[in-house]
């Protein structure tokens, strides 16, 4: 599992609730300390040489583990990363030493949501029995968009009896957090987030939740309703998990 550079000093519970879901469905998780940030916010600052020698780090971290076959998939819970880590074979592919590493590592690679099939069966006599919270889903761009991922999050919630809402108006569009847009773009950044809230409180949910950091932070700023990544709302959901066989990811 790639932990990420911002997210284990802003939002560690995000890492932690992965962790803690995968091992309730009896999947192990290898983390791996010398990878770090994705190259996302190199490329998206205009440093492309920086976010080429990023990738190239996680590349060499991760690589051990994946010739040996230790391991079964590179897991993203953040979809801005997993955008960019599935990418790396088009961003490598004319350096002649990492082109044909890239594009395993960018095959190997899963955003969580991906894993929701597999995990649903192992989890669902593992959901304590209470009532749950009313959740608005926010599909980020990078999900939705830049991996083509609509549904899944939202499908998979809800057979393990949450009610998901997502908003039936510009469902589609971004909550202006993208990247480093709300540095940059600030104004403009703020009157999508404030739209983007606007409709995700038609049903007024108890937690609005997402896939991104940088969606998450960005939303909460600008509402008291509680934002999280939709892995820790699952995470509070389940029983401590028994561990059988195992399944290894990184």
């Amino acid at each position: 599992m790639l932990e990420g550079c911002v997210q284990p000093a802003m939002m560690p519970n995000i890492n932690s609730a992965t962790a803690r879901v995968l091992d309730a469905a009896d999947f192990q998780v290898v983390s791996v300390p010398r990878a770090g940030c994705c190259g996302a916010i190199r490329l998206h600052t205009g440093d492309h040489k920086g976010g080429l020698d990023d990738m190239r780090r996680n590349i060499d971290a991760w690589w051990p583990a994946i010739s040996s076959g230790e391991v079964e998939a590179i897991v993203m819970n953040a979809s801005g990363c997993g955008a960019t880590v599935k990418d790396y074979a088009d961003l490598l592919k004319h350096d002649a030493e990492y082109a044909e590493k890239a594009a395993r590592v960018s095959e190997l690679t899963r955003d969580l949501s991906e894993l929701l099939p597999e995990l649903l069966p192992r989890l669902r006599g593992k959901v304590k029995a209470c009532d749950k919270p009313a959740l608005a889903f926010h599909p980020p761009c990078t999900l939705q968009h830049g991996q083509k991922l609509r549904g899944v999050v939202e499908e998979h919630l809800g057979q393990l009896g949450f009610s998901v809402h997502r908003a039936s108006v510009e469902s589609h569009l971004c909550c202006g957090s993208a990247g480093t847009y709300s540095v940059l773009q600030p104004e403009i950044s703020l009157q999508l987030r404030d739209r983007k809230i606007e409709h995700l409180s038609e049903k007024q949910p108890d937690c609005i939740v997402s896939a991104n950091i940088g969606c998450i932070q960005h939303l909460q700023s600008g509402t008291p309703t509680p934002v999280k990544h939709w892995i820790e709302v699952l995470d509070d959901a389940i029983e401590p998990a028994v561990q059988p066989e195992e399944q290894v990811f990184i």
